[in-house]
């Protein structure tokens, strides 16, 4: 499993209705993507849950690496390229995904909390924290589900979390989820990844 986001700050009057029509006309594309577990189409909205900034900030669990490269070199990620510039994509190794209890119903939010690992520790017991916070955060009411993940380049520990309400029980910055293309979320590894 696959983690993976790029952040497209935009102007603090920028009109955020362009971001959820492009979404609604171009969202669908994904929805039977080879290797893609899902992709939530997230935004951050000034003075919205606590955002500074405007944002369109999807994130991506990927199944496979070839599902990913296809994206990013074989034409999905061109147009947004086209359209609004090349932006840094982050991406992250899985360490733990989890479904919750809310895992049907339609996500509202999404949390997503970075955490550097600091020097001097032991790896696989902050390694197998980040496993238990994913099975602490998919357990909790209203939990569709809780992924972690490592980028190992920036020894950056990252968790995610998507939610039926507004009110997720999960700390971090918080997105509103415009659509989810799921098509092999089912297919996604459940537990630790390693």
């Amino acid at each position: 499993m696959h983690a993976m986001q790029y952040q497209l700050t935009l102007p603090a009057d920028y009109e955020m209705d362009v971001i959820r029509a492009r979404v609604a006309r171009l969202g669908h594309l994904l929805d039977d993507w080879a290797g893609l577990g899902f992709k939530a189409y997230l935004i951050r909205e000034r003075g919205v849950h606590g955002s500074p900034v405007n944002q369109y900030a999807p994130f991506y669990l990927w199944r496979t690496v070839e599902g990913l490269n296809s994206f990013l070199w074989g034409g999905g990620f061109q147009g947004l390229s086209d359209d609004f510039g090349r932006p840094v994509v982050r991406q992250w190794a899985g360490l733990a995904y989890e479904e919750g209890g809310a895992v049907g119903a339609h996500a509202r939010v999404a949390v997503r909390r970075s955490t550097p690992v600091p020097e001097g520790v032991v790896l696989s017991e902050v390694a197998g924290d980040a496993v238990r916070e994913a099975e602490r955060l998919a357990a909790q009411d209203g939990a569709l589900c809780a992924a972690a993940a490592v980028d190992a380049a920036r020894w950056e520990l990252v968790h995610f979390s998507l939610w039926a309400d507004h009110t997720a029980k999960a700390e971090g910055e918080v997105f509103q989820v415009l659509r989810l293309s799921a098509p092999e979320r089912e297919s996604l590894p459940r537990g630790r990844q390693w």
